[in-house]
């Protein structure tokens, strides 16, 4: 155990031994290469219901104002592949995983889906060997600034609905996506990209076609807001015209008066 992961481990008073922790980081790859070992699948697969039941609990007790189904989408906007492979890369854990050559070879060290696998395993493997406690610990620490970023942005309720709305003040078409999906049918991998005109964002990634679908919006929502504000700010002026003089002819930059409009000096006005 080494770098970050191992530093936040220390700072939260989590104590696992490297036989506890060293399982979450043998990707499949690895395993099939070495005589079948055991994989961090299963305990990627613990790590899931961990990380759910602490982001839901804190989402709940926080947004006691939101429905069900309000919850349901900004848990989504925290949890999925692409917030878990940014953990995992502030942690630096792909430097530590465990690869067969194959995904040595493609780059599967900054691969988003085993990232965000790996952190899932990692939470696994502390909820084992350190306890419900340390597991919710880990996670709060590190999803609760996710979480409550996502939900001071009206998008995090819906990243597709707010995506169509900026897509529109963009003068842009309607977003469409298209998914794939790779993997047995009990456990899938949805990849989704969102076209926008010319414009392709994305993919997002997900264990369903909706949470690919929203991770996709959500990488198209910035990018698409700040066409929409290039766009207003453009169609409006950026000072208001110099107010003209009672005559139509706009004031001397100068202080001088123009010709023809002379006023007489204080006590002895003009009469008409």
């Amino acid at each position: 155990m080494e770098g970050q992961l191992a530093t936040l481990l220390a700072e939260l008073g989590i104590e696992l031994t490297p036989e506890q922790l060293g399982l979450a980081f043998i990707h499949r790859s690895y395993a099939y290469e070495n005589g079948g070992l055991a994989t961090n699948e299963r305990l990627e697969f613990l790590g899931d219901a961990v990380l759910g039941v602490v982001v839901t609990e804190h989402l709940y007790l926080t947004h006691p104002d939101l429905s069900e189904g309000q919850l349901a989408r900004l848990r989504a906007a925290v949890v999925n592949a692409r917030a878990l492979a940014g953990v995992a890369r502030n942690l630096g854990l792909g430097s530590q995983l465990k690869l067969g050559k194959g995904e040595e070879a493609t780059g599967g060290r900054d691969k988003t889906s085993i990232l965000a696998d790996t952190t899932e395993a990692v939470i696994g493997a502390i909820h084992l060997g350190a306890g419900a406690d340390a597991a919710a610990r880990f996670v709060r620490r590190l999803f609760d600034p996710l979480t409550d970023r996502a939900a001071t942005l009206g998008a995090g309720l819906d990243w597709k609905t707010s995506l169509q709305e900026q897509a529109s003040l963009a003068g842009l078409t309607v977003p469409h996506y298209v998914v794939t999906a790779e993997g047995p049918d009990h456990a899938k991998k949805f990849e989704a990209v969102v076209h926008i005109g010319d414009h392709v964002f994305g993919p997002g990634a997900g264990t369903n076609k909706k949470q690919a679908e929203q991770q996709a919006a959500q990488l198209a929502f910035e990018e698409v807001r700040a066409m929409a504000a290039r766009i207003t700010a453009a169609r409006t002026p950026s000072s208001p015209p110099e107010p003209m003089a009672g005559n139509g002819v706009a004031p001397s930059t100068n202080g001088a008066r123009p010709p023809g409009n002379e006023v007489a000096a204080s006590g002895d006005e003009a009469t008409a």
